[in-house]
């Protein structure tokens, strides 16, 4: 057995619950050789069964103190239970999206905010003030096939577009809206070998509009029209849009407490803002069934063969 810290030999260290404990030659430190599926949230002492309700509601839109008083955990292990668990989906995802077949993808970004807005950030703070989440969505599968949490700027977008690129294979058609650092960046990431149109929406004046519209439409949802614009390659006009992934915004919206506008469950921490966004998206690529194909979208891309629990996710993530 070889220490999980420094991977040096460790030796046998007695038995607690049943299970062989080890201690490192090199660091001192403790552990047991104990299953995945016995403990899927490494160190964390809380039951494994309460630990999959906790993620489950985490996935469901539930927030934090609302979690504590439903199960009776204390807030400090629920965020524990968010850190972890995160933690391992964003594993899951980077080792299990690669190569993924897809013919057309369509990219955007969705608005957030951590701490505060981004007119309180007085010091500009990186991890501060708004966040926007950059997704790419295979249009057929609904699958998430890249995301990516930072400012809406030309090097977030970059890095982005680059992992994105690890994602896909061959040459799909890539449909974003207007935001101007997606040419420069799939231009470099993809060179020619890439079919890419934007599209840009067009809003009506507000003077235009009755007084019971604007009452009932918020400004930035009074589309009018939308202009698109061939970037690279021959794109299908026929599969230029957008509206997959901007519906798959509204997933994020309604399935993730800390993107809940207006509310006090905006995210505290940048650290807590990834970790949920991965779990979110795990769970939605891994276990929740769409309706568009009653699949899910992990199913309809060919990476897995059914829909997984909660338990089968995070065995899953683990054994990574």
């Amino acid at each position: 057995m070889t220490c999980h810290r420094c991977q040096t030999e460790a030796f046998k260290f007695g038995i607690q619950n049943g299970f062989q404990r080890y201690r490192c030659k090199t660091c001192g430190r403790t552990f047991s050789n104990i299953p995945a599926t016995v403990r899927p949230l490494d160190s964390m002492r809380v039951e494994p069964q309460k630990a999959y309700q906790v993620v489950q509601m985490l996935c469901e839109g539930v927030g934090i103190r609302a979690i504590e008083r439903l199960t009776g955990l204390n807030r400090r292990t629920v965020l524990g239970v968010l850190e972890t668990a995160g933690r391992k989906c964003a594993v899951l995802l980077d080792a299990k999206i690669r190569d993924v077949q897809c013919s057309t993808v369509q990219c955007d970004e969705l608005y957030s905010f951590v701490f505060c807005r981004e007119i309180q950030n007085k010091l500009h703070e990186i991890d501060k003030g708004e966040q926007y989440t950059y997704l790419g969505v295979d249009r057929e599968s609904k699958l998430i096939l890249s995301h990516y949490i930072g400012k809406r700027e030309e090097t977030s977008t970059d890095t982005f577009i680059a992992d994105l690129r690890q994602r896909v294979k061959g040459a799909p058609q890539i449909t974003t809206d207007g935001f101007v650092s997606y040419r420069p960046a799939i231009k470099n990431t993809f060179g020619n070998n890439v079919h890419f149109a934007q599209q840009v929406k067009q809003f009506a004046d507000e003077v235009f509009l009755s007084k019971s519209v604007r009452r009932s439409l918020p400004k930035e949802r009074r589309c009018v029209g939308v202009k698109t614009f061939i970037r690279i390659g021959n794109p299908d006009p026929a599969l230029i849009s957008t509206s997959h992934v901007e519906r798959t915004n509204l997933s994020v919206r309604l399935f993730t407490r800390r993107y809940t506008r207006l509310t006090m469950g905006f995210s505290k921490k940048f650290e807590n803002h990834r970790h949920a966004v991965a779990l979110f998206i795990a769970h939605f690529n891994f276990c929740r069934v769409h309706s568009a194909h009653k699949k899910t979208p992990a199913m309809a891309a060919g990476l897995t063969e059914k829909p997984w629990t909660i338990e089968e996710m995070l065995v899953n993530a683990q054994q990574l």
